[in-house]
């Protein structure tokens, strides 16, 4: 009963593996993750190889029947004489009635069937044997001259020759004699006595031959296959390299900053790589259609966006203007001494309130515009560490409810930057935390460099930020839920204004949050080349309500 082969559940073992998983140690690379070079390649070594093969395999085939061939009627020519004449008397063996000089042995003998052996005109080291009830009794070899002493075989050459001693007669074997090698041998009936006898030449010489063949025939393929191979490569390296610039020109693409802002998007395949006639010609050529295209799609886009923030830019300009006229109008009503009930001074507060907040909204959108076009911004050497103590002491002021902490380096934390929008980001980030957070929290503010930048953090152990949300907080108009509800009026853009301002300074923002932690941190460049102001003490404080 065949034995079933089992395997553990899980993955198929022909089933590919996962995207982005890591190969295994020692695994093979699947040839279809070969490069298109390495596949031309193999497949053109392939085609030599097996080519080499056949053409080595037929001659070699040819060549070992045709000395094989010519070996065997020897051998039968050397059969023929060793069973002489019918009706010649044993005695005088294969040299007539002469006999072989020096051959000792009466009539009948084992030596005297063999006088072929020693006879004249034997190739070197021709084999004979007596075969009796199916045994090899006796051999010798020759060595070419009329020696009496000519080599017996032993025992062991004997044994290996027993085999065939009950073979057809005619039909040439092949055998390795110990001691003597390689010997093609048949069965002789011998015509004088009716016994039978073995005769073999050898076939050290064809042997060695194949074996010069074969060497030769694996030499000129190896070499073959190496000179291929070398101008394979150089002939693909080069029919190859219009890929690669290709190639080299999607990746340059693929890097460029297409998200956002005007693109320069002047990148495009060489003419001489864009021949219609070859496939590499044609890939280049679509793929300048397709930048064209991509090209037109953001120089669309840039435009749109543009009339957008002109447009945005130019109505938060004018809505500043009536909403200080309302302002001032609502405050001015306020003021005066006319008497007023109740309800008209409610009104009037709501008024000036929901002025202030709209007044607010515009000026961030303003903000957000300018820095949208690319102003520029005031940018000097400024030490963050007093500007960290200032914004912390204000929101403490504002949010006396929470514990505020303070966590500053030694030396100076410089960076190149427009304070007023550095402080409005430190501003930001603690209303943001202020906002969100229920009374009690204790917010940490701290700056630190780290290498060629300086860090800025603003951390939090609130309840968090919503998992969904995180990945659109610093987009405009963005809205927690009641888990870091507002207890005051927001217009949902102070994150995305700390975005764009440490944008604006080359820098970038992340934010971590868990429940229990949330970190805002700011990394900025430090200046080319910063004045070192006076270094101060470390200020380190905890206040709290």
């Amino acid at each position: 009963m065949p034995r079933l082969r089992t395997r553990p559940l899980g993955r198929r073992p022909d089933r590919p593996d996962r995207p982005g998983r890591a190969s295994r140690p020692g695994r093979l690379i699947r040839p279809g993750r070969w490069s298109l070079r390495a596949r031309l390649l193999a497949a053109l070594l392939s085609l030599l190889a097996v080519a080499c093969a056949v053409v080595a395999v037929v001659t070699a085939v040819v060549l070992h029947q045709d000395l094989y061939g010519q070996l065997n009627r020897q051998l039968d020519d050397v059969a023929h004489r060793a069973a002489g004449p019918p009706g010649v008397p044993s005695s005088l063996g294969a040299l007539g009635s002469s006999g072989a000089p020096g051959l000792s042995g009466s009539p009948g003998s084992p030596d005297a069937d063999l006088g072929f052996v020693l006879g004249p005109g034997q190739p070197l080291a021709t084999l004979g044997a007596v075969v009796n009830d199916g045994q090899v009794i006796w051999g010798r070899t020759s060595s070419g001259t009329l020696n009496p002493d000519a080599a017996a075989l032993t025992a062991a050459q004997l044994a290996v020759l027993t085999p065939l001693a009950t073979s057809r007669e005619g039909v040439a074997h092949s055998v390795d004699v110990p001691g003597l090698g390689p010997y093609q041998v048949e069965l002789a009936h011998d015509n004088r006595n009716g016994d039978h006898l073995m005769v073999g030449l050898p076939a050290s010489n064809q042997q060695d031959t194949m074996v010069r063949l074969v060497t030769a025939e694996l030499c000129v393929s190896a070499g073959a296959l190496l000179a291929v191979g070398l101008v394979g490569f150089v002939a693909t390296d080069s029919a190859l390299r219009p890929l690669r610039r290709v190639a080299a020109l999607a990746t340059r693409v693929a890097e460029l900053r297409l998200h956002q802002g005007e693109v320069d998007l002047h990148e495009r395949v060489p003419e001489a790589d864009t021949d219609p006639r070859t496939e590499v010609g044609q890939v280049g050529a679509a793929l300048n259609r397709l930048l064209g295209h991509v090209g037109s799609a953001l120089e669309a886009r840039h435009e749109s966006e543009s009339r957008v923030r002109h447009f945005v830019a130019d109505a938060s300009h004018e809505l500043r203007t009536p909403l200080a006229s309302i302002r001032g109008y609502a405050e001015l009503t306020r003021r005066s001494g006319e008497e007023t009930g109740p309800q008209t001074r409610h009104a009037l507060g709501r008024i000036e309130s929901e002025a202030a907040r709209m007044t607010a909204l515009v000026e961030d959108l303003l903000l957000l515009a300018r820095l949208d076009a690319g102003r520029p911004l005031s940018r000097a050497p400024l030490d963050l560490s007093p500007l960290v103590v200032d914004c912390v002491s204000d929101a403490r002021a504002a949010g006396d409810t929470h514990h505020w902490r303070l966590e500053l380096p030694d030396e100076p934390a410089l960076v190149d930057g427009d304070q007023a929008r550095l402080r409005q980001v430190l501003v930001n980030l603690l209303g943001n935390a202020r906002h969100h957070t229920p009374p009690g929290t204790t917010v940490t503010a701290r700056a630190e460099r780290q290498g060629a930048r300086v860090l800025l953090e603003v951390v939090d152990d609130g309840p968090g930020v919503p998992p969904e949300l995180l990945p659109h907080i610093f987009d405009r108009f963005a809205r927690g839920d009641a888990s870091r509800s507002r207890h005051a009026g927001s217009t949902g853009l102070g994150l995305a204004i700390v975005h764009a301002v440490v944008s604006a300074h080359e820098g970038e923002i992340a934010v971590r949050s868990t429940p229990g932690r949330t970190a805002f941190t700011v990394s900025l460049p430090l200046p080319a080349s910063p004045a070192q102001p006076k270094s101060r003490a470390n200020s380190r404080a905890d206040e709290g309500s």
